[in-house]
């Protein structure tokens, strides 16, 4: 049982959610995932991310009792510790510590030969929240992978991680590829950008083809040359609206974007 305030545990765990968080987790290898939710999908999941180490309070042990534990490096600490180690206001008393994935990008040209595959690319996404809900919601459309450009928010920081909901454990995640790499390994899929000018529909696509969905930055969105590719390589698809709304937020239009292109993939 942890009990002190300043055990080496809870100096890594802060340094690891603290303001110079993305640097301490590149180093180390490691990232905090706070809470019920993200420790029961880490437990059930057979791919990474593992845990490392799994921090619980008595009560936060409890809430684990289902679960076969034996093999996990299971660490007590109290009340007061738990607190000092998570970013939230209201800890639910498990933390887990764990293992930075480390994928190889040319993993992604198994689905250059895939019928009907579907990648989100993450152009220079700067809000937690708003990465956090786009890889939920590819996750529970059956996205092939999600991939976010160099620029972009950290997708291993305690608010993305919160915000997918366990997601992260759920399907492939890339970091920091260019669109140029992601195009050249895919080529048989076909970019496409989100445009409230554009003249096609997105609900005019076919749904036989292969896409790889764009979302850009919050402020400054994203074109062909800022992805490195010509105007012609592109797609511009726009969501047809038929209320009085102007524009739909990032993470709005990702959902609707994402579901659209998936349908007929759910059974």
């Amino acid at each position: 049982m942890i009990e002190s305030l300043h055990s080496p545990h809870v100096a890594r765990v802060k340094a690891l959610i603290g303001s110079r968080g993305v640097k301490e987790r590149r180093s180390a290898g490691f990232f905090v995932a706070e809470g019920l939710q993200a420790a029961r999908e880490a437990l059930t999941s057979k791919s990474t991310p593992f845990i490392k180490h799994l921090y619980v309070t008595n009560s936060g042990l409890l809430k684990l009792s289902d679960f076969d534990l034996n093999e996990i490096d299971v660490v007590e600490v109290t009340d007061a510790v738990m607190a000092e180690m998570t970013s939230t206001v209201t800890p639910q008393g498990v933390l887990a510590l764990c293992v930075l994935p480390r994928r190889e990008i040319t993993e992604l040209s198994t689905l250059a030969t895939k019928a009907a595959a579907r990648i989100v690319y993450l152009h220079e996404i700067q809000d937690p929240g708003n990465a956090g809900t786009i890889l939920r919601t590819a996750d529970a459309m059956g996205v092939d992978a999600v991939i976010t450009s160099p620029g972009s928010v950290d997708m291993y920081s305690p608010k993305v991680v919160r915000a997918t909901a366990g997601s992260l454990w759920h399907l492939p995640l890339y970091e920091s590829v260019s669109f140029a790499e992601v195009a050249s390994l895919i080529p048989s899929a076909r970019p496409l950008l989100m445009s409230s000018h554009a003249r096609k529909s997105i609900l005019d696509l076919p749904l036989t083809d292969s896409y790889i969905s764009v979302f850009g930055n919050e402020a400054r969105g994203v074109d062909a040359k800022a992805l490195g590719i010509s105007q012609s390589d592109i797609t511009e698809v726009t969501i047809p609206m038929a209320g009085r709304a102007e524009s739909l937020n990032l993470s709005a239009a990702a959902s609707i974007a994402i579901f659209t292109l998936s349908r007929g993939l759910a059974g």
